[in-house]
């Protein structure tokens, strides 16, 4: 077996067990949120791409790092505040969030960026040959503006 197919096992077996641990809406008990990931590969250029949805999240509250062949995004989207409000339905999630990708690539995480644009964020990581293992590096959010 590969180690991009151990990897890729690895990461499934992760949000198996995150998703058994989600508490049913109805309980009451729910805090936080999940957001979606996709990631894929791109030849022409060389990299991955990971695009997380996050609408209502506030960009300064992101946080991206990279380390050990994984992304770490984490932030939280608030709950917003209206003087009387009484709910009569209230599926949004809100609260704290972390999400980690195996990336099952080496990447060059200086030369990565990241982009929030409509409730979207972009992270884009260059392949490279061979990443330093160890050190967890940073990403800045770049906003629309």
């Amino acid at each position: 077996m590969a180690r991009r197919d151990i990897d890729r096992l690895q990461g499934e077996i992760e949000e198996l067990f995150a998703d058994l641990w989600q508490v049913p809406r109805f309980a009451g008990m729910r805090s936080g949120f999940r957001p979606s990931v996709d990631c894929y590969l791109t030849e022409d250029p060389s990299q991955l791409v990971v695009v997380v949805e996050l609408a209502g999240v506030d960009p300064q509250s992101i946080e991206i790092t990279v380390g050990d062949r994984a992304l770490t995004i984490s932030g939280e989207r608030q709950r917003p505040r209206i003087a009387g409000q009484v709910y009569q339905q209230a599926e949004i999630d809100y609260g704290r969030f972390e999400r980690s990708v195996a990336l099952g690539h080496d990447v060059d995480a200086k030369s990565a960026e990241a982009a929030y644009e409509a409730g979207m964020l972009r992270v884009t990581l260059p392949i490279a040959p061979r990443a330093p293992r160890g050190r967890h590096v940073p990403i800045a959010v770049r906003r629309p503006g």
